[in-house]
């Protein structure tokens, strides 16, 4: 969560351009329901089968006293309306960080914050009632794990930790969590000049989101350079238009068999919970050695957060804060526009060339959205003023 980071000018922004057929206008997406938290700040959202997870984040303050950010809230989502259903509360943590369930739909696994980080797995026998497993930690994290991705990597089921600094430099840490009951640590490795916020990864390539230092990526069994999980190398990288690079998601398009497109979000200053900056960025990483941005969307008085995509559609789903969720479509070529359509600096407005679909939850009343989870047959956004809420993913 950035507060008052300091941010760059912003973009230009060209008129719409011929092929926006709302003429700058998108219509608003649908709201099927909604799931109230006022106790706590909403951070996370995961959903799974007829169930979400959301955690929480820092300290709120209702009714004079403080409520610290160290709930997992279990949710029916079966139904129309979010029902909270049980909540866990974490010992010896302040707020709690993404929360990802495993592909096989046996684990839940939370990081936390601050001293000591941990990341703590949880068996998902009885969905409504997670069972911790285990809790890995280490000295070499108590600043706290800001962000956990869980992914499987030639078989072995890892967690990729991005590392506070403080005590420390930022870090990332890899873990292997094959067998849950027993993490073990992999590899841990200092980051120099900015600090890791998030990573993505995906057939056997690893993206670390490093702010300032921008996006790098390194083979860690898929790039061809003889990478592994215990020896990432590195391939390539690219500084994004502002910096502040925030997270990523390499977009896998079935429709072109095309692997194209990194998004990048950056997360600029922001004034809870009222305005947002930082734009969402294209990066062209079909050569992932030479990663070049190619275009960007803007929306004004409001930043980039997390990301979701039904990748079958062609849709991503961006969290932007006060600014709700904004839907696009991304599939095709996202690097050729028209003078209307492209700014100053060469880049692509993927407004202007009419790649805005939808918003929601930006039509009335305050928001803050912070995530968003695509879930085929609904897209779940964790809002951390209100709770959660369900809406009604675009169709073709």
């Amino acid at each position: 969560m950035a507060v008052a980071l300091g941010c760059g000018s912003d973009p230009a922004s060209p008129a719409p351009g011929p092929d926006d057929p709302n003429n700058g206008v998108v219509p608003a997406m649908t709201i099927v329901g909604h799931g109230t938290i006022t106790s706590r700040y909403t951070a996370e959202v995961w959903a799974h089968g007829n169930y979400a997870y959301t955690t929480s984040w820092g300290t709120r303050f209702a009714g004079g006293s403080g409520v610290s950010g160290n709930a997992l809230y279990i949710w029916s989502v079966s139904g129309a309306t979010p029902a909270l259903v049980d909540s866990v509360i974490v010992s010896n943590a302040n707020t709690l960080g993404d929360v990802q369930v495993t592909p096989d739909g046996r684990y839940l696994v939370v990081p936390t914050e601050r001293d000591p980080g941990s990341i703590i797995t949880y068996d998902l026998t009885d969905p409504t009632k997670p069972q911790q497993v285990s809790r890995f930690t280490s000295p070499k994290i108590t600043r706290g794990v800001h962000t956990c991705e869980i992914q499987e990597v030639n078989g072995r089921l890892y967690a990729f930790l991005a590392i506070n600094g403080g005590e420390h430099p930022p870090r990332l840490m890899i873990v292997d969590l094959t067998d849950p009951a027993q993490p073990t640590e992999v590899l841990t490795r200092d980051i120099s000049g900015s600090f890791i916020h998030d990573v993505f990864v995906r057939d056997g390539i690893l993206f670390t989101a490093e702010w300032n230092n921008g996006m790098v990526i390194f083979d860690i069994g898929g790039g061809g350079k003889g990478g592994t999980v215990a020896n990432p190398v590195p391939l390539g990288s690219v500084r994004t238009a502002g910096g502040k690079v925030h997270n990523i998601f390499w977009f896998h398009d079935p429709a072109a068999g095309a692997r194209r497109y990194a998004f990048v979000g950056e997360e600029g200053a922001a004034t809870l919970f009222t305005s947002s900056s930082g734009d969402l960025h294209v990066v062209d990483v079909s050569d992932l050695s030479a990663p070049r941005e190619v275009a960007y969307l803007h929306v004004p008085g409001a930043g980039a957060h997390n990301f979701s995509m039904d990748e079958a559609n062609g849709f991503l789903y961006a969290a932007f804060y006060n600014g709700g969720v904004q839907a696009l479509d991304v599939r095709g070529d996202l690097s050729s526009c028209s003078g209307q359509e492209r700014a100053p600096d060469g880049r692509c407005d993927l407004k202007a060339m009419g790649r805005v679909k939808a918003v929601g939850l930006a039509d009335g009343g305050q928001v803050f959205i912070w995530g968003v989870h695509y879930a085929g047959t609904a897209l779940y956004a964790s809002d951390m003023l209100n709770g959660l809420w369900k809406l009604t993913p675009l169709s073709r």
